[in-house]
């Protein structure tokens, strides 16, 4: 009976080894991450959930009610005490990795298959050679005075990652679609997990409207962040768990990270809560500077926002980049904004058949007339400028990553 016992408990810890080792390389490349604690999870849950809980339930539907009754409670505390405990292991924490590329993923699972190979096979400790890549891999960063711009593609809405050689800063966070889902959590926070960032050192929330701000407590609550600056109201839930991290985003405010300058060029006071004041007018506009090249973020800034950066900062809106202002609305890109911006490229983060019909047909041919590149998010997914000398270089998601049903 012991050798019977000891056969069945070695089976089973072979097949939580096959299943903990052959998910491995779809883990990273899916969700990022793997936990440690799942085979121990799943030795606990699998046997009670098989030879407890289930024939619990099943025996009291045969049994008379007076069982059926005191077993279903039985069965009830039992589940209960199991999931308590599946949920406490949950909170532990889990291994991170950045998404590793498909070469890496297919050299792990060859190293997957190697490592289950039936006793007899040599050396199938070179299977862990080949899960090594995919392990440690680590996202190309930008060089010192270099940054990427990405413009992620979170439906009508804006939100812009900044990286630079070791600092990382978030510009909008995309809006929340519902009580229950936001683009922080639908797409902010796994994007950054897969590009390797576990921490922002800046988050600028531009102004409280939904649609750039309804992703921001779940960025804030999901990843570590050094400091907020935002025009966002003093109750805004999202300033409140920043706390002491949070400072008005004003013109004037400038700061170095590895060779690349910031600059906030909008507002020119700090936002308040005062009866009839318009979020769009106090949106913080932010220009970075690489490589000799500049780009812009406008947020939602419309005309008078417009005339107001044309008369303390005209000198500071020539960009080779700019993000158009308010999705391409109608009440934003002044002819005279155009003119003194003289971007070469620009891109409309604006989402797939919007209620707003942004851009408007007008706003677009304004700035087409200007002969700059035109991108847009809604047909282009991201869109990733790299600022260097010799760019600027984009990069886009449909063309990197092209599928049939996007269509031509």
């Amino acid at each position: 009976a012991g050798s019977r016992w000891r056969i069945a408990i070695a089976a089973w810890g072979t097949t939580q080894w096959a299943v903990t080792i052959g998910s491995l390389p779809l883990l990273l490349l899916f969700f990022q991450q793997f936990s440690l604690i799942s085979p121990l999870a799943n030795a606990i849950a699998i046997p009670i959930i098989s030879f407890i809980i289930t024939p619990l339930a099943l025996l009291s539907v045969v049994l008379p009610s007076g069982w059926m009754s005191w077993l279903l409670q039985l069965d009830h505390a039992l589940l209960s005490l199991l999931m308590e405990m599946l949920i406490r292991m949950a909170e532990l924490p889990v291994i991170e990795r950045p998404a590793p590329p498909p070469v890496a993923v297919g050299l792990a699972i060859l190293g997957v298959v190697w490592l289950l190979m039936p006793r007899g096979v040599p050396a199938c400790w070179v299977g862990i050679l080949l899960l090594l890549p995919a392990l440690f891999f680590q996202p190309v960063r930008p060089d010192t005075g270099k940054a990427r711009v990405t413009v992620l593609d979170v439906g009508q809405g804006l939100a812009v990652h900044v990286q630079t050689a070791g600092h990382d800063l978030l510009y909008d966070t995309g809006p929340a679609f519902s009580a229950d889902a936001n683009s922080g959590e639908r797409i902010l926070l796994p994007y950054l997990r897969a590009e390797g960032v576990r921490r922002l050192d800046s988050l600028v929330v531009t102004h409280q409207d939904n649609d750039h701000s309804g992703g921001a407590e779940a960025v804030l609550t999901g990843i570590p962040v050094a400091e907020v600056r935002s025009s966002l109201s003093q109750n805004h839930p999202a300033r409140l768990i920043a706390g002491a991290r949070h400072q008005p985003c004003v013109a004037g405010q400038t700061w170095d990270w590895d060779g690349v300058r910031f600059t906030m060029l909008h507002p020119g006071r700090a936002a308040d809560d005062s009866p009839g004041s318009k979020t769009n007018d106090v949106a913080c506009v932010l220009r970075v500077e690489a490589g000799g090249l500049s780009a812009l973020l406008t947020s939602d800034i419309e005309a008078v926002s417009e005339a107001e950066l044309l008369q303390g900062q005209a000198g500071q809106l020539a960009s080779d980049v700019l993000v158009v202002p308010h999705h391409g609305s109608r009440s934003s890109s002044t002819a005279a904004f155009i003119a003194a911006t003289r971007p070469r490229w620009v891109i409309f983060p604006v989402g797939y058949l919007n209620r707003f019909r942004h851009p408007n047909a007008q706003v677009w041919a304004r700035w087409a007339a200007t002969g700059a590149g035109m991108w847009r998010t809604d047909a282009a997914g991201v869109v990733s400028v790299h600022l260097a000398p010799g760019g600027p270089r984009f990069e886009t998601a449909r063309a990197a990553a092209p599928r049939y049903w996007h269509g031509r």
